[in-house]
């Protein structure tokens, strides 16, 4: 993992539309247009991580400070690598440095993605959920 950068924001608005699309599309609300320009909207470098596998750009993952939380957020993989271990394992060392700072982390997630097993897995329980979004929380180990 790498800080992000503001150049990296036209790869993560890409890798968003890939990631998202067949789940926006199943609930009804994929647009070419809009997946794109909501990550542009907030791509926020300072807080973002840029996730490189055998030194190309693969995905990334944000954690937003939000009073005493963190919220977990733009965290996509490019689907090829997916399923190997590596977003485990990036959540895992994110997670270590919330527990160790004491923070809690709260994340959405579409309703019916199969990353919310993921999300589980590493301690994340649900708060509430709508016709789109699964919102979950995850307090220090």
């Amino acid at each position: 993992m790498r800080a992000a950068s503001p150049d990296d924001v036209d790869a993560v608005a890409e890798l968003r539309a890939v990631v998202l699309r067949a789940d926006l599309e199943r609930l009804g609300r994929y647009d070419e247009r809009r997946v794109r320009q909501r990550l542009r909207d907030g791509f926020a470098p300072a807080h973002t991580w840029a996730i490189e596998v055998g030194g190309a750009f693969a995905g990334c993952v944000a954690l937003r400070p939000d009073g005493d939380v963190v919220w977990l957020e733009h965290f996509y993989l490019d689907p090829g690598l997916q399923g190997r271990g590596i977003g485990s394992a990036v959540l895992g060392r994110l997670l270590a440095g919330c527990d160790h700072d004491g923070v809690v982390v709260r994340l959405n997630v579409l309703r019916g993605s199969p990353a919310r097993r993921l999300y589980e897995r590493h301690g994340f329980t649900l708060d509430a959920e709508d016709d789109v979004d699964v919102f979950m929380t995850r307090r220090p180990a």
